[in-house]
């Protein structure tokens, strides 16, 4: 069984404290949803997980399966099992989607399968993910829908098998068949390949998809609760102020 966990993690951004102190703990086969109003610090911890040079880790450890990966880069990371689908995925003209799987797969597994074979497993999980096969050809994410996009990064996630996943909002401006697509997806690599997830989001109605193991909540960049399913309801019922109001 594989562990992400984060310790005491404190993170700064331009010289501003954001993330400080969050301490949780994600196994295999474990989905956890990291709820919190706008401005709370989700997307920064999840930059900051991946090595991005501009969210410095002041303080506390990232360790993935007893190793304490904090200060590798970020294609070290992804190497060692991590993953992450941005809630506003970047354009990269100039670079075929398929281009980009391909040199992702062999490098993350540390293989050179052949061409032909690999890009056959990718046009399996392209239908699968409901993502026209014309998009291969053309720049990552450029001139994509913002549905398209949240797909074509689903669509990287179930190539590459990582032991840890963290989607940020993948339900943002997703339709209620991307939103199945996504769960769907969610389960299949946790039936699969045990994978962990940490799912950010603002909303509950992702966690209607999946089976969520446990819900954190962010407010000023700590956790100020953690629980079960019940406590995404709660949020959903009564708002943040209902959980974040105490903790001020």
């Amino acid at each position: 069984m594989s562990t992400l966990r984060i310790e005491d993690l404190h993170v700064e951004v331009e010289g501003k404290e954001v993330i400080k102190g969050i301490t949780l703990e994600v196994k295999s086969g474990e989905i956890h949803a990291l709820m919190g109003p706008n401005g709370s610090g989700k997307t920064t911890l999840s930059l900051a997980l991946m090595g991005h040079p501009k969210y410095k880790v002041t303080k506390g450890k990232i360790i993935l399966d007893g190793e304490d990966i904090t200060g590798l880069e970020t294609h070290e990371k992804v190497r060692k099992g991590l993953f992450l689908a941005f809630q506003l995925p970047v354009e990269i003209p100039g670079v075929k989607l398929s281009t980009l799987l391909l040199a992702e797969y062999n490098r993350v597994h540390g293989i050179n399968e052949n061409v032909g074979t690999l890009l056959q497993k990718v046009r399996e999980v392209v239908k699968r993910v409901n993502l026209g096969d014309s998009l291969l050809n053309r720049g990552v994410h450029e001139g994509f829908s913002g549905g398209e996009k949240k797909r074509a990064e689903i669509l990287q996630m179930l190539i590459l098998k990582p032991k840890f996943a963290i989607l940020d909002e993948p339900d943002s401006g997703v339709d209620v068949d991307g939103l199945r697509m996504i769960g769907d997806s969610i389960n299949q690599l946790l039936s699969e390949n045990r994978t962990g997830y940490l799912i950010i989001t603002h909303y509950r109605r992702i966690l209607d998809y999946v089976k969520t193991d446990v819900i954190h909540v962010l407010n000023k960049g700590k956790l100020v609760a953690t629980g079960g399913p019940e406590l995404a309801k709660l949020i959903d019922e009564k708002g943040y102020e209902a959980i974040t109001s105490s903790s001020d």
